[in-house]
């Protein structure tokens, strides 16, 4: 049974970080690709970052670009996100996607259940 846990989550002023991480169980961790999603209230789902099987490849959303950075250690099968200068936009709940692919699509194979940021003014 695949699990993936996000934990990290909570509230931070304007312009301070945070880091999630995501541990995953069930699966052969540095066969997938893993990724980032957001859905802030009232507001659909978002991709926010996703990074490949072996870690080359990475991607960003325009609008955490330079802010967020995506990362993995496949010894400890846990995916992790550093968020500086939070903004108060970055309010969502943060989910952690998996999928057995090359790259993550926009369907992954496997969702968390989410971890809740949120960003004071």
């Amino acid at each position: 049974q695949v699990q993936l846990v996000e934990s990290g989550g909570g509230l931070v002023q304007a312009g301070g970080s945070l880091r999630l991480s995501c541990a995953a169980s069930g699966l052969t961790f540095s066969s997938y690709s893993m990724g980032w999603f957001r859905q802030a209230p009232g507001k659909e789902r978002e991709f926010v970052a996703r990074i490949s099987w072996n870690g080359v490849s990475i991607d960003y959303s325009d609008s955490v670009k330079g802010r967020f950075t995506i990362s993995r250690d496949n010894a400890k099968n846990t995916v992790y996100l550093q968020m500086n200068s939070l903004k108060p936009e970055d309010t969502a709940v943060y989910y952690c996607a998996a999928e057995r692919a090359r790259i993550l699509t926009m369907s992954p194979d496997y969702w968390g259940k989410g971890t809740l940021v949120t960003v004071s003014s």
